[in-house]
């Protein structure tokens, strides 16, 4: 037995290694054939890599916090089509590489859907990545210092759906507006986008320095985009306290 799971240890099949004394208990106790024994060991390996690539694909992600859809109280915001989430929520928008885009006010849900939708992603197999558009800009400014943009950049464009939340929250930096672009340039029809904005898109010329690519962002993200308008509505961090000083 010990060279056995030698053997398996070397062959990296950590999921047969795992179950393979309660496999043979089982298979004795059930008089299993060899190639029932033999299809119960490849399906154990399966799972066992199908739930390592998950999580190492939800830890790449780095989601902020676990959110799905089935917890979004649809009722606070009724302007939200919760059709068009569930359509949303099967992910052929990826494959289609087109973009999805909540835009609303503060506290409206944006983050919430944005985050279950990743999630979404993720169980369906797909590479995603969560960041504030601030911290993507800053973390593109930093590594120019250190020649390593190009590889930072690929962190961006190497996933299947990034999200980008809280654009248009504060003007950007000047020097900031080109990686902004390069992301959008270098995604569009080759990759996914979710981003959460409270800017209507008349109003990202705001947002960026320059008019001009605002104009361009804003066209490659608008060209295969699905819009979620929000209308103003109950906040879910006022409801939060409501709820709370209820209590």
């Amino acid at each position: 037995m010990n060279t056995l799971k030698g053997r398996l240890r070397e062959f990296k099949l950590a999921g047969i290694l795992n179950s393979l004394e309660e496999r043979i208990t089982y298979s004795n106790d059930n008089k299993l054939s060899y190639s029932q024994f033999l299809e119960l060991l490849c399906e154990d390996e399966v799972n066992n890599r199908r739930d390592n690539s998950h999580k190492k694909r939800h830890a790449r992600a780095k989601l902020p916090t676990y959110k799905t859809i089935e917890e979004f109280d649809f009722g606070f915001q009724p302007s939200i089509d919760k059709k068009q989430i569930n359509d949303v929520s099967t992910c052929q928008y990826i494959k289609e590489k087109k973009n999805f885009i909540l835009v609303g006010s503060p506290g409206t849900g944006k983050t919430h859907l944005a985050i279950a939708l990743g999630v979404k992603a993720l169980l369906k197999g797909h590479k995603v990545l969560f960041t504030t558009t601030a911290e993507m800009l800053r973390q593109l400014h930093m590594s120019k210092a250190d020649n390593s943009y190009y590889k930072k950049l690929n962190e961006y464009l190497a996933v299947d759906l990034l999200i980008l939340d809280e654009l248009g929250f504060k003007k950007l930096p000047n020097y900031s507006t080109d990686d902004f672009f390069e992301v959008i340039a270098k995604r569009y029809e080759t990759g996914s986008l979710i981003i959460t904005t409270n800017k209507f898109f008349e109003n990202w010329g705001e947002i960026f320095d320059d008019k001009v690519i605002a104009e361009a962002i804003r066209d490659r993200v608008i060209h295969h985009g699905i819009i979620c308008k929000i209308n103003n509505g109950i906040s879910y961090r006022t409801k939060s306290i409501s709820l709370d000083s209820k209590n």
